[in-house]
């Protein structure tokens, strides 16, 4: 099977898997997991931040954050199409008693002018506290949207005088990276706090890292054993991120080229009514009234591909580092023959 389903779906390489397997490991709940360390070091210089810690998932990582910088009763900004909001179960009402107030922005790629109007008055009884602005990139339902460095300079310079918190949501940074051309180094300067997923279009199997100052996360590192996220030996897991991180990443092109074509192929076709503009590696597609969603699923099945509804006549490819130029090309003639 061709799985488009997501860029979760990938399966250590046997370069990861022997990196793996040789890894050197202690307890990291005890702090003496030398290679986990090595890899939150590793990620935190990327980034221009001070401190690193690794999570089982990017959901953990992200719900911590906001764990970290709201209080009970505060408000947390965000695109209503975020993925804190509408995939982590509901986690910043459970973990952090916050609510949140949701804007329309474009493709999910919000603006500091709109965040401005949506910050409560300091003081006003009636109104959550506003503490905390979280932005994704890329932007999963906004087929791959990015955020240039150029956007968030803006939304960074508001949050410092309104004295908000300013969280990113990095599931598929590096794809956002890749894209924009700007240096991951840069985004130190603008958050408090990063979270960057491995087990997407890096291909790890495991993990997030989750990223801030020394102070942010000595705290993060209690939050995440109060929520059940202390590993012992995870040395084998953070090792495939270690290996991701050094041989992953450059290839993300590749994948974005693959969802290039499949953009291509998809503008062509009688039944597709539009397309999300393809900027990384996330097609997302709208049929008109000619196909039935679920219908073209089970077709594509039928036809050894995997793919996911996006909504009722949404539908979703994701491309990774397991579908080659070959299987593009082979689903491009499935779509084509449908």
């Amino acid at each position: 099977m061709i799985d488009f389903r997501s860029d979760t779906v990938t399966k250590p390489t046997k370069p990861m898997l022997t990196a793996m397997m040789s890894a050197k490991v202690g307890d990291d709940v005890f702090g003496e997991d030398g290679t986990v360390k090595t890899l939150e070091e590793k990620t935190a210089a990327l980034f221009g931040m001070e401190a690193g810690l690794f999570c089982p998932s990017g959901t953990m990582s992200n719900q911590i954050a906001i764990k970290c910088f709201t209080q009970p009763l505060d408000e947390v900004i965000a695109d209503q199409t975020a993925h804190v909001y509408r995939y982590e179960g509901g986690g910043i009402m459970f973990n952090s008693a916050a609510s949140v107030r949701l804007l329309n922005g474009d493709r999910g790629i919000i603006t500091a002018e709109m965040i401005e109007k949506e910050i409560n008055p300091v003081g006003n009884v009636h109104h959550p506290h506003t503490s905390l602005v979280v932005l994704e990139n890329t932007v999963n339902r906004g087929g791959g949207s990015c955020y240039f460095l150029r956007d968030i300079a803006p939304i960074y310079n508001l949050c410092k005088l309104k004295n908000l918190k300013l969280h990113l949501d990095g599931a598929r940074i590096f794809n956002a990276l890749a894209y924009t051309k700007d240096a991951a180094k840069d985004y130190g300067k603008y958050f408090d706090g990063i979270s960057v997923c491995l087990s997407k279009g890096l291909g790890a199997p495991v993990g997030s890292v989750l990223l801030g100052s020394n102070e942010t996360i000595k705290y993060a590192r209690r939050i995440r054993k109060v929520l059940g996220g202390g590993m012992r030996q995870a040395g084998f897991l953070a090792a495939a991120g270690i290996f991701a991180l050094d041989h992953h990443v450059e290839r993300l092109a590749i994948d974005h080229r693959h969802a290039k074509l499949l953009e291509e192929c998809l503008l062509s076709l009688p039944f597709v009514k539009q397309v999300l503009p393809v900027q990384t590696n996330i097609v997302i597609f709208e049929l008109n009234e000619l196909k039935d969603a679920e219908h073209l699923l089970i077709e594509l099945k039928g036809n050894g591909i995997l793919c996911g509804t996006f909504g009722v006549q949404t539908i979703r490819f994701v491309t990774h580092l397991d579908v080659d130029q070959e299987q593009i090309m082979q689903t491009i003639a499935v779509l084509k023959s449908l």
